[in-house]
């Protein structure tokens, strides 16, 4: 999802124009190729339109420096919006419950999740986990 983003968002952060102040006009595009990469990436549709929302707010006016293009502060913005999505602190796995655990891992094809789960499973014997 993150390489496809970048890809899209590198192809249009070059049209973002106007410096000194992000405006509706010049994020339109970038703004759609955000929420195509996210919708590609099947994330659901009420929290793209709330995180596009989240953005547009956030930049719409926003002062651009000398020493960055709009561009850059346009990433920014998007970055941490994408943080504060996501979580801004690592939770750690609650395998307090009844054994076994279970742990779902959703994904697309190719996303991996096969490679996840032995890096969970190699945590987990390094934590000293018993076997359930």
């Amino acid at each position: 999802m993150f390489e496809n983003l970048t890809e899209r968002l590198s192809k249009t952060l070059k049209d973002i124009s106007g410096r000194g102040r992000l405006t509706e006009d010049n994020i339109k595009d970038t703004l759609r190729e955000v929420r195509m990469a996210l919708l590609e990436a099947d994330v659901a549709l009420a929290v793209v339109k709330d995180f596009i929302a989240q953005v547009k707010a956030r930049a719409v006016g926003t002062e651009v420096s000398k020493s960055l293009n709009p561009g850059q502060v346009f990433i920014k913005i998007v970055q941490s919006e994408l943080e504060s999505v996501m979580g801004s602190v690592n939770e750690s796995l609650n395998l307090a419950t009844q054994p076994p655990a279970v742990v779902l891992m959703a994904g697309l094809q190719g996303a991996g999740k096969t490679t996840s789960v032995g890096k969970l499973a190699a945590l987990l014997k390094q934590e000293k986990r018993k076997k359930y």
